[in-house]
Formats: structure tokens, C-alpha cells, sequence
């Protein structure tokens, strides 16, 4: 009688029934070296993304069928990928040293401002390595085109990028098409697994500065998986109350939240430890903390793609820590820290000293740039005044319209109305613009100084300019009727012109408020966002090496080849203008009253001087080039003496800041513009090009079109993009 098997040899004898896997960093490591994504091998099991997710992040494992299956796919991956890893280790990162300095301060108290103050911070010592980080597919966010440039390696203190977007399901997408697990399930777990376990931050743009706080950007999933409303119920405020469970929860974990409270852009931090900072910032997608304005597209985006977009703002520009605006600002300060250490050579003790060249300290502003709420106005005149020309400085980009009577026989026979916009025109005047870096000190009956900053009152009503031509002087083109305060550009150009075409006019200054400590404080900010901008415009196919009719070709469909790349041209333009419109920041809440303090002031950034700087600068460069397009298209030079211009010369009909329309036989741009005998652009006159102050074409339009506005007040040069209202669209 044959002997019975023995039940448990038999077991074993059949071979392991339990197909094993590779760890789960492993397979997403496979999969991504073989240029799978997660929905291609979800589709070939049968099953969702989300479960595929899954398994790559350890949270389920496949079961059956589907488990031999899914192990046969990384087996053959494996198998194929196998000649070529590299048989040596790869080198170990460099390590950056810490730099003796003080301990950093936490985030100042931003109270209604759009951002806290900057804080001042010593350099912080290398984080500690990573945890619960699993690599993810290289090309799990979506495919861009092969023109589109890579972001670069991120520094090994911060090895998973300045910024996260996180999901619903705990997928934290990072630039580079990394993923995270983020576990965490309320925001205080959040912010502790974003500052010890994440990798998350990027490194500081000056020496003297701070690093860039982890950024989470929370999509509207993960906003309601963290107890986060769909939206805020506050819509003045744009805040959770302060009862909300959110914020008791924040509390309890003894976090701190800035004073604006949690918002769309909402700061959580603690003091500083062993000289490191502590400190998170939170932008909540679903409450608009992206605006269609200085990200248009971005918020809908896909998270891998978001992360890919905004790191890629993050490496140009600086990680957003708020609006556009915001951001502007926070790039002064984070390239021209105010304070630096300073060793003591008695004591050997480190202590904050000022950083030459930068704002080191919140200034008053002379009487005449304060704005009307300010205190310094409330002391000199009563609530409710309205002050004058000689009271107050008023450098605003032109908003100017020709008397339609003035249009020529010979510019009523033409057959369009042709609009060219400056690029960038803000930022191309910062370039190498001397500002004030002090206080202000008044000076009476002063000779003028055009190296000085400041602010002039004086009587340039004497300049008469061709009626066709918008004054220079006065935001609507009309001639100023007596002395005004003007900033230091606007008066050198009025010099400028008396000498330039022999004005009878004598200039003097009447008073001044003058900064003797000055220095082109803006230069590393125009720099940096100027190689943003041409970047970001080479990613989209319009390149400095293009010529004229291979520019207006590149124009025609730049934003729709990229729309990712769209969107963080779209965001550095608005963080020029916004950057510049945050110098003079105006009180914000209901509950403010004129003549109190707001929280800006206390910025050492609250300079509305410069903002008049800049503004000026941008409106008088404008002028010198309709000045010098028109001499180049007129048969004889205007007569000594005389700002004046013959009939056939090229003169605008429209200027609305820095975009003209004029008037033209030919719909091109490239027929309008002034050239040499040669076929060069005339020297001076507006030039096509992509970079910084050059001109791209905006739009052109019927002559009857642009008739009718002029007929009815209206301003060609707001509608001619398009027919929509370039101030609506953020021009």
C-alpha cells in the first residue's frame, strides 16, 4: 500500500503561491525608467491610476491574478533596463556650510497687508535627510515639448524642490515629476511633514538673505481632506474665522498663524530653533489663492503640471509666497536683504548690522509722495482736502487720447490704426535707475541735480509741445498750467528738451525733497526678472536672435504652443507691475481711518518714491521715442525753438502706459516704423524685439474703428488687443 504524501511537503512542493514584488519606491523607480505612466499600467491591469498609485506608495498591495500579473510587467522591466545601470555609485552631494550669524527672526505680523513683513534671518544650517520620500516616475507629469528647458538640479539641501501640490490622496507632486507620500491628515502634520520629512525649500538668492520657506499648494481634494472648507464664507476678509476647528488645531499644536489669518495664502510658523527657521506656507487652490490675472490657466492645471509650472517661477523668479505682487516685493528684499551679520572684533559676538546699497529701514515719505491717508498728510491738511498740483506729486503711466479735430487730412486717408506695445516697459525702467536709499531732506530754491532722487516742485508749464503730441508731464497729455511736484526723471527730460531743441524756457526749482544716500537699489530685481522673462519667452519659440518678420511670426501663437510656459510668462510680467505698484501700498479693511498707520509702513520696501521713479522713467522713455519716431518720418527737422512737427511725420492718436497706437497705410508694424537708408530701425525710434523695452506689434484695427473711439472719448489703445480691455486683462 503506497504511503500517504505528507500534506505539508505537498505545500511546499507547489511552489510559493504569493508572487513577490519589489519594494514600492522600486516599482515606481521601474516604471518611471521605462517611461511608463501610472494610467498606461493601470490600463494594462485593469485596474484604476489611483490603485496603481497605491501600490507604488505602499498603501495597498495587488492581490490574485493581478499580483502574477503586475509582477511579470516589472520582472520584464527590470530584465530590460538591466545593461544599463552604471556600475559605480554615484558621488556624494556637496554639502554647504553654515555661516556664523544670528538666529533668525519668525515671520513679522502682516495684519491686513497681502504678506508678512520680511524677516531678517541669519543662513540656516543643512536640513537633515529625508524621510518617507519615494521617487517617483520621471515622466509622471505630462510630456512638454522638447524646446521646453529643464528646471535645474535642486540644491541637495532641499532635494525635493522649493514647493508641493498636494491631492486628495496624499500624492505631494514636486518639480522634476517627483511624488511624495504626505500622510498627514490635518494641517499641523502638514506643516511638521513639510519642514522635517518632505526635502522641501530652496536656497537663499543672497548671501546675507534667508532661504525660501517649504511651499504646499493644496488642491480643492486635499483642502476638504484636511478639514478645509470648499470655500470661504468670509469674501471680504478672505479668512477662516477664528473659531474655525482648522485653526483650534493649529493653536493647540503651538503653531502660529501671521495676522491676515488663514486665507488663500495662509503662513504658519514657530519661533526659530538651533538658528533654523520653522516656517510653512500654505496656498489653498479652491480660494483663489492663483488669480486668473497673474496666473491665467494655472489653478486648473493638473497637479504634476501646476508643480512643473510654479517650480519653474520658483527657479526664475522666487518661490510665490502670495500674489504677483507679493512676490515682486518679496524679490527685492530676498536679492537685497536689509541686514547681514556683523562680527564683533572686541567681543567675538555676531550682531545685525545694514547691507550697503539695500533698504535697511522704513522711511516717512516727503509731504508731497505721500499718499492722502497718510499721517504725514493728515498733519498738514484737514480730512477730506483735496490736494493740488504744488501739494502732491502725481508720476502715473499715460492714459492720453488725441483731439480727434487734430487728426490730419493725410492721417484720415490711411486705412488702420496700428497698436505696438513696449515690453515690459516698468522693468526696463528700473534698469540702472538711481533711488533713494534714506530719508528725505528738503531743500529750498535748490539747483537741480539729475543723479539726485527726489522730488521737485517746479514750473514747466513754459515747455510747449506740438497739440498732436500728449505732454509729458502730466499722466493725461494735458500741459501742466503751473508749478507741480514732479520726480527727479520727469524734470531731467524736461531739461533734456529745453537743450535738445533750444526752448526758450528758464528751469528753476522751486523747493525739493532730495535723498543724498541713493543707488540703483532695483538692479539684481530688473536682472533676475529680465532673464526670467527672455527665458520664458525662448521656451515659447520667441528667441533674441529672431528677425523682424520671424519675431511678428513667433508672436502670432507663442502663448498657445505652451500653456504652461504661458502662465509663468503671464506671472512675471504681473510681478513687474505689481511688484512696483507694492511701493506705495494703500491701507486695506473697512475698519481702517485716514490718518492712522497700516501695516505697510512698517516695511522699509513702503517706498512710494521710487514707485514715482519708475513710473516716471517708463512714461519719459515712452515720449522720447514717439519724439524721435516722429523726426525720423518727417522731411525736414522741426525749427530751433519749437517742439513741432510737420504733417507727414508719425504721431500717435492713443498711449494708454506703455502700449501707442498710430495710424498707418499697412496693417504690419513692420511698414510703420521708421527706418535709415539702409533698412535699420531708425536710431532712438521704437525697435521690434523680444527683449525688455522693445516693442512687440498688440493688435491692429480699421481706421473707422479707431474714429469712432476717439469720437466718443474712448481710448484705442485700451481695446485694440483683440477687442478686449487691455486694463481688464492685466496690460
Amino acid at each position: 500500500m503506497p504511503k500517504k504524501p505528507d500534506p505539508v511537503d505537498a505545500l511546499l512542493k507547489s511552489g510559493p503561491r504569493r508572487t513577490h514584488l519589489p519594494e514600492p519606491a522600486e516599482r515606481a523607480r521601474l516604471r518611471g525608467d521605462y517611461g511608463l505612466t501610472q494610467a498606461e499600467v493601470a490600463a494594462a491591469l485593469e485596474v484604476t491610476r489611483a490603485t496603481v498609485a497605491g501600490w507604488e506608495s505602499g498603501r495597498s498591495e495587488p492581490q490574485g491574478a493581478t499580483r502574477a500579473a503586475y509582477a511579470k510587467l516589472l520582472e520584464g522591466i527590470a530584465a530590460q533596463l538591466a545593461p544599463a545601470e552604471p556600475d559605480s555609485e554615484p558621488g556624494q552631494e556637496p554639502v554647504r556650510a553654515p555661516v556664523p550669524a544670528p538666529e533668525p527672526s519668525e515671520p513679522a505680523p502682516a495684519a491686513a497687508s497681502p504678506a508678512p513683513e520680511p524677516a531678517t534671518s541669519a543662513p540656516s544650517p543643512p536640513r537633515p535627510a529625508v524621510a518617507r520620500q519615494r521617487p517617483a516616475p520621471r515622466n509622471s507629469a505630462p510630456r512638454r515639448p522638447a524646446t521646453t528647458a529643464e528646471l535645474p538640479a535642486p540644491d541637495p539641501q532641499f532635494a525635493s524642490g522649493p514647493l508641493a501640490v498636494l491631492d486628495g490622496d496624499g500624492n505631494a507632486y514636486c518639480v522634476g515629476g517627483l511624488v511624495l507620500n504626505c500622510p498627514a491628515n490635518d494641517i499641523p502634520a502638514l506643516v511638521e511633514w513639510a519642514l522635517n520629512d518632505a526635502g522641501l525649500g530652496a536656497p537663499r538668492l543672497d548671501r546675507n538673505g534667508r532661504d525660501s520657506d517649504p511651499l504646499i499648494v493644496l488642491t480643492e481634494s486635499a483642502a476638504l481632506r484636511l478639514g478645509l472648507p470648499a470655500e470661504l464664507e468670509d469674501r471680504r476678509g478672505l479668512r477662516l474665522p477664528d473659531d474655525h476647528k482648522v485653526n483650534k488645531q493649529v493653536a493647540k499644536a503651538k503653531w502660529t498663524l501671521t495676522k491676515r489669518g488663514f486665507g488663500p495664502w495662509a503662513r504658519i510658523y514657530r519661533p526659530a530653533r538651533e538658528g533654523r527657521r520653522q516656517c510653512v506656507q500654505l496656498a489653498v487652490l479652491p480660494w483663489d489663492a492663483l488669480d486668473q490675472r497673474g496666473w491665467p490657466g494655472a489653478a486648473t492645471l493638473p497637479p504634476a503640471e501646476l508643480a512643473h509650472v510654479l517650480g519653474t517661477y520658483a527657479a526664475r523668479v522666487i518661490t510665490p509666497c502670495g500674489s504677483t505682487a507679493v512676490s515682486g516685493l518679496e524679490l527685492m528684499t530676498a536679492l537685497r536683504p536689509p541686514t547681514r551679520p556683523v562680527k564683533d572684533a572686541a567681543t567675538g559676538t555676531w550682531a545685525s548690522g545694514p547691507v550697503p546699497g539695500s533698504l535697511t529701514r522704513a522711511v516717512d515719505p516727503a509731504p508731497p509722495e505721500a499718499p492722502d491717508e497718510h499721517p504725514v498728510v493728515a498733519a498738514l491738511h484737514p480730512r477730506g482736502h483735496w490736494r493740488t498740483p504744488d501739494e502732491v506729486i502725481d508720476e502715473e503711466a499715460h492714459d492720453w487720447i488725441r483731439d480727434p479735430q487734430l487728426l490730419t487730412d493725410a492721417e484720415c486717408a490711411r486705412k488702420y490704426a496700428v497698436g505696438i506695445d513696449v515690453n515690459t516697459a516698468f522693468l526696463a525702467a528700473a534698469n540702472r535707475l538711481p533711488v533713494g536709499l534714506g530719508e528725505p531732506v528738503h531743500l529750498t530754491s535748490p539747483d537741480f541735480d539729475k543723479a539726485l532722487p527726489g522730488s521737485w516742485l517746479i514750473d514747466l508749464s513754459g515747455i510747449e509741445m506740438d497739440p498732436r503730441l500728449p505732454s509729458p508731464f502730466t499722466p493725461r497729455g494735458s500741459r501742466p498750467t503751473g508749478p507741480a511736484w514732479y520726480a527727479t526723471p520727469t524734470v531731467a527730460y524736461a531739461h533734456e528738451l529745453v537743450a535738445g531743441y533750444g526752448l526758450p524756457v528758464t528751469l528753476r526749482p522751486l523747493e525739493a525733497w532730495v535723498r543724498p544716500e541713493h543707488g540703483p537699489y532695483l538692479d539684481p530685481w530688473y536682472k533676475r526678472l529680465a532673464d526670467a522673462y527672455r527665458t520664458t519667452m525662448a521656451e515659447l519659440g520667441v528667441t533674441t536672435d529672431l528677425d523682424e518678420h520671424a519675431f511678428l511670426a513667433a508672436m502670432e501663437d507663442h502663448k498657445r504652443s505652451d500653456p504652461g510656459s504661458a502662465a509663468v510668462l503671464a506671472a512675471i510680467k504681473s510681478t513687474v507691475k505689481g511688484g512696483i505698484g507694492k511701493l506705495r501700498e494703500r491701507p486695506q479693511g473697512a475698519a481702517y481711518r485716514p490718518g492712522e498707520r497700516w501695516p505697510a509702513l512698517k516695511r522699509p520696501t513702503w517706498r512710494p518714491d521710487i514707485r514715482a521713479a519708475v513710473i516716471a522713467t517708463a512714461r519719459v522713455n515712452m515720449h522720447r521715442k514717439l519724439l524721435r519716431t516722429a523726426a525720423a518720418t518727417q522731411s525736414a527737422p522741426p525749427p530751433a525753438g519749437r517742439l513741432y512737427f510737420d504733417d507727414d511725420a508719425l504721431l500717435p492718436i492713443a498711449l494708454l502706459s506703455d502700449g501707442v497706437v498710430f495710424l498707418s497705410d499697412s496693417p504690419s508694424p513692420l511698414d510703420l516704423l521708421p527706418r535709415t537708408t539702409d533698412g535699420r530701425p531708425a536710431p532712438g525710434a521704437f525697435r521690434l524685439g523680444v527683449s525688455p523695452g522693445m516693442v512687440k506689434h498688440e493688435g491692429t484695427k480699421p481706421l473707422l474703428w479707431a474714429a469712432q473711439l476717439l469720437d466718443e472719448g474712448l481710448n484705442p489703445a485700451r481695446h485694440i488687443k483683440d477687442g478686449v480691455d487691455a486694463v481688464a486683462e492685466g496690460e
